[in-house]
């Protein structure tokens, strides 16, 4: 480890992240994530002595293998390190994350290029879903440089359209792991979904706040917090996932009515810090929610006619592609995102854990 290990630091979505190949780490999962933390500079509210960001969008780590399955190209573990405990965390997928994979993938050889756009096959290891990127590869060679632009990030780049299906209860084992579209926990309506992240999703206004506040100002709101943080702790049982004290699900997510004409309006918790815009997942599994009658969300979202719900957030917004069948139920959902490499080279950790 003293020679340094290679790694691709890269922009996915509206996230960054370091990608490893798996055989450049441990085997063993505590010797990796005791060296991931040491990378990223965790535990430290500032990551001074690592490469992680000093926020929870910028400490994120993809580990990329030969595919285990004949239906997939790569497969994907992402893994979330916190920035001010000492913990690593693979209880979720990351969706921005992962919009890095395909380049990654092909940039280390793991895929070939195979015409100007190449399709790759990802296994999303979290969660065993398969999802589908086209990476722009004219030549041969990915390119990062295009037209496309997303919401949260300066100016344009190469597209990178994202397809799901099958990723209904997901970490949860059913898209509504309580069997309810609402459920009421402490006095507050909830809907408790999993469609490729486990969300809890509730009204700003039963908070007592408008929903448009600024990320900074729901983060200074320590009483809001707390509320937002015992719900999510009855939530975690009842949506399958045990106890959530210290585990980044189920994501806490506020809505209100749309302000710039998209479906619906929202602020998330992921699950401590207030999200800058929305993960990919949590859009989709709150777009999902729109359709659902007597929910929260179903209650305010503004349903288009042409199945792309814009998911709006601090930033912008973030669009969805929802596939429905003729009784209205979602079937599928794609994104588009796009991802940047940053930096490729050999990465130092610290010499001993913190």
């Amino acid at each position: 480890m003293e020679d340094g290990i290679p790694c691709l630091w890269m922009r996915g979505g509206t996230s960054k992240g370091a990608y490893f190949l798996a055989r450049d780490l441990p085997a063993d999962r505590a010797s990796r994530d005791e060296l991931l933390l040491r990378i990223m500079g965790s535990p430290d509210p500032g990551q001074i002595d690592g490469i992680g960001g000093a926020d929870p969008l910028k400490s994120k780590v993809a580990v990329l293998s030969p595919s285990s399955r004949p239906d997939a190209d790569v497969d994907y573990l992402f893994l979330q390190v916190f920035v001010d405990k000492p913990l690593v965390t693979d209880a979720q997928g990351c969706g921005n994350i992962l919009a890095g994979v395909g380049p990654a993938a092909i940039e280390r050889g793991l895929v070939a290029a195979t015409g100007e756009v190449t399709p790759v096959r990802i296994h999303m290891v979290n969660t065993g879903e398969v999802a589908i990127a086209q990476i722009a590869t004219p030549g041969g060679r990915v390119t990062y440089r295009g037209n496309a632009r997303i919401d949260g990030v300066p100016g344009t780049h190469a597209p990178v359209p994202l397809i799901f299906q099958n990723i209904a209860g997901s970490m949860c084992g059913a898209l509504l792991p309580s069997g309810k579209a609402a459920d009421r926990i402490d006095d507050v309506d909830c809907t408790l979904i999993d469609n490729g992240m486990p969300c809890v999703i509730m009204r700003a206004s039963d908070f007592g706040i408008a929903g448009t506040e600024t990320r900074e100002e729901l983060e200074a709101n320590e009483a809001l917090r707390a509320r937002i943080e015992a719900i999510r702790l009855r939530a975690g049982p009842m949506m399958n996932l045990g106890d959530v004290a210290e585990k980044s699900v189920p994501k806490m997510t506020l809505v209100s009515p749309p302000l710039a004409g998209g479906a619906i309006n929202t602020r998330s918790f992921i699950p401590h810090r207030c999200h800058a815009s929305i993960g990919v997942f949590a859009a989709v599994s709150v777009a999902t929610a729109c359709t659902l009658a007597g929910t929260p969300a179903g209650e305010i979202a503004r349903i288009p006619a042409d199945g792309r719900f814009r998911i709006e957030h601090p930033t912008g917004a973030a669009e969805v592609l929802v596939q429905r069948d003729g009784a209205g139920a979602v079937t599928g959902a794609g994104i588009l995102r796009t991802a940047r490499k940053l930096m490729d080279g050999l990465v130092f950790p610290a010499p001993t854990a913190r």
